[in-house]
């Protein structure tokens, strides 16, 4: 029996989550409790957990985390199922803690009121007690009462699988739908982004100039779904040191002078080597356009974005008016933003890592001076200035791969964005030998690489390194992603025979 109770509190521990799942996918207005706990968890866990969350399982770090909230709340479900089974008032309290704490870290989004949240918690908690009272009488000592009771528990997993999964789509398709990304027709640019020939070199396997939109890395603090917008109500305010407080539609922004660029973004946990990188064709309205009609005022330094979903960055406002491409961006790469990044608007800034200028799901802009105000990330550890270092990449072959001995491409791509790429060398094997270069589609974006060389049979050891338009040379000594970006020289083995 006691088994039985174990399972039970398991299973219905199961259920609660499922239940308020499938609640927040059925009406749009109540909250996903395992978001919100994951969000609370993000937002609390020291960096070297973060960090290693992102090294051992890179973007499916926001799924590793679901499956920890769930294996854990199982486990406490059946750790207490005995003692819930036996005392009701045990059971009571555990569920009625089980939805509070839910509903108090879903009401921590801006976007969540607290009656929305624990209408979610009571619903999860109110599940979970009918599951554990209904497995509480299926719990039989014989063996015949042991197999209707595993087939019970079976079924109620079976129906917490479908409406747990069921709740997350009716969710994601609902937050999609209420914001009518699909009825946008971008306008036409009144300057457009054209791709020069030369700037893309024919090498199999070599990562593509502009990347796919379903490719785009994807890096943020938002669990499982996009944050809810209504595109008839959205807009982006800019407030704080300003002559004047403004606020943007977004047919305002559809209406103005919009500007195509290419900007490479990446994110700071990027690795030496990795793939937490991409180059998009923004569209999109200059920020400091926007800035000028506010008026910033003197002695104003930062410029704060802030997300619908409370999310923060901070960057000099020197940026906005560096030269630099600094977007409120509305399109990627021919179509409005994905959901995914960051619609209806984000900004783009290039040459600062995305932890403190990449804000999606814009909401506002607000203008402060440096020390007035910390960015999310900041208190966290990371630097408060991020521009991207320079750095460079080995795309083909592929570290560990066997290759046919004699001449053979070795490609990749190098980015210095606001300063540009001068110059690729590639080591082989200890020697160091200059890359051609394709034709730089702009100082923002990425630049490819590609040296055709003689391997002889046997391993090869392959190292990159790049110099930026300033002169600067890559720098060698490797360090982690924190607290401002990793450096090192990208290097791969390759067996030739």
């Amino acid at each position: 029996m006691a088994n039985q109770q174990r399972i039970s509190g398991a299973v219905a521990a199961g259920a609660a989550l499922a239940a308020g799942e499938l609640a927040a996918g059925l009406i749009a207005s109540l909250p996903s409790l395992l978001s919100g706990v994951a969000v609370a968890v993000i937002d609390s866990v020291p960096r070297p957990v973060k960090e290693f969350a992102i090294e051992t399982f890179g973007t499916k770090d926001k799924l590793a985390l679901g499956v920890g909230i769930v294996v854990v709340s199982l486990l406490v479900g059946y750790l207490l199922g005995p003692r819930m089974i036996k005392s009701p008032s045990v059971a009571w309290a555990v569920f009625g803690t089980f939805g509070i704490v839910g509903a108090a870290a879903a009401a921590r989004s801006p976007q969540v009121g607290s009656t929305s949240a624990l209408a979610t918690g009571a619903i999860s908690a109110l599940f979970g007690l009918l599951a554990l009272a209904f497995l509480a009488r299926a719990a039989q000592p014989t063996e015949e009462g042991r197999r209707r009771f595993l087939v019970s528990a079976g079924a109620l997993v079976a129906l917490a699988v479908v409406a747990a999964y069921g709740g997350s789509l009716l969710a994601d398709r609902t937050r999609r739908l209420f914001a009518r990304r699909e009825d946008v027709i971008l306008p036409e640019a009144v300057e457009v982004a054209t791709v020069p020939a030369g700037s893309s070199l024919e090498v199999s396997g070599l990562t593509p100039l502009v990347t796919p939109n379903d490719d785009f890395y994807r890096i943020d603090t938002v669990p499982f779904t996009v944050p809810s917008v209504d595109l008839d109500t959205w807009a982006v305010r800019i407030h704080g040191m300003v002559s004047r407080e403004v606020e943007y539609t977004y047919a305002d922004l559809a209406e103005m002078d919009l500007v195509e660029r290419h900007v490479t973004l990446t994110c700071v946990s990027n690795e030496v080597g990795g793939d937490l990188i991409g180059t998009a064709k923004w569209l999109g309205v200059p920020l400091a356009t926007l800035l000028d009609v506010a008026g910033v005022e003197a002695g104003a330094e930062q410029i704060i974005g802030r997300s619908v979903d409370g999310f923060t960055v901070g960057f000099p406002v020197d940026a906005a008016y560096d030269g630099r491409e600094a977007l409120v961006a509305i399109g990627m790469n021919g179509e409005p933003l994905p959901f995914d990044h960051g619609f209806p608007a984000r900004l783009v800034v290039a040459g600062l890592y995305g932890y403190v200028s990449a804000t999606k799901w814009l909401s506002e802009i607000e203008l402060t001076t440096w020390e007035a105000f910390d960015a999310y990330w900041i208190p966290r550890g990371w630097s408060k200035e991020a521009p991207i270092k320079t750095q460079s990449r080995v795309d083909v072959p592929r570290h560990g791969s066997r290759v046919a001995a004699g001449p053979q491409a070795i490609a990749g791509v190098a980015w210095a964005p606001n300063r540009g790429i001068s110059r690729v060398e590639v080591e082989v094997d200890g020697e160091w030998l200059d890359a051609e270069l394709a034709v730089s589609l702009s100082e923002d974006t990425w630049r490819q690489w590609r040296l055709v060389h003689d391997l002889a049979p046997g391993s090869h050891t392959l190292r990159v390194r790049a110099t930026d338009i300033t002169g600067a040379v890559q720098d060698s000594e490797f360090r982690p992603p924190a607290p401002d970006g990793a450096t090192g020289f990208h290097t791969v083995t390759v067996q030739a025979s």
